[in-house]
């Protein structure tokens, strides 16, 4: 099974980035525990960030015929692309669209997810754990 994680705009800077909210955990440290679990389970995974919505989908649409599963945080993206909603559709792959803090919980433009149409499932609010329940469910079901 192989598996692409997608980390949208400011994922980078984890760690420095609003600790109260994201936690002090760095982005290496965010994939270094992806790839001790995806190890574990004898996955292949595939990392991708970027700041920029072009670059994403641009990642989204190459997974096609390449990845059995997406985790996805489009971070900000979320509540403004609906072209990376339309990536997801596109490639027709099973994703699961995740969140560190819990964007209901926070400021109302926060609470409109687009990509969220074309998910199977949705995590937040987990910290970096929820991407591994992420990769866990598609496991099982994909």
């Amino acid at each position: 099974m192989k598996i692409l994680v997608i980390n949208g705009p400011n994922i980078n800077m984890l760690g420095k980035r609003e600790p109260e909210i994201y936690g002090k955990g760095s982005y290496s440290d965010l994939l270094n525990l992806i790839k001790e679990e995806t190890d574990k389970l004898d996955i292949e995974v595939e990392f991708f960030q970027s700041n920029h919505e072009g670059a994403l989908i641009d990642k989204i649409q190459s997974a096609y015929g390449r990845a059995d599963g997406i985790v996805i945080n489009p971070a900000a993206y979320t509540h403004t692309s609906i072209a990376l909603l339309d990536a997801v559709k596109s490639v027709g792959i099973p994703t699961v669209e995740v969140h560190i803090s819990n964007p209901d919980e926070r400021e109302d433009f926060r609470k409109v997810s687009y990509i969220r149409n074309a998910c199977v499932k949705t995590i937040c609010g987990k910290g970096f754990e929820g991407y591994l329940e992420a990769i866990r469910w598609l496991c099982d079901r994909v």
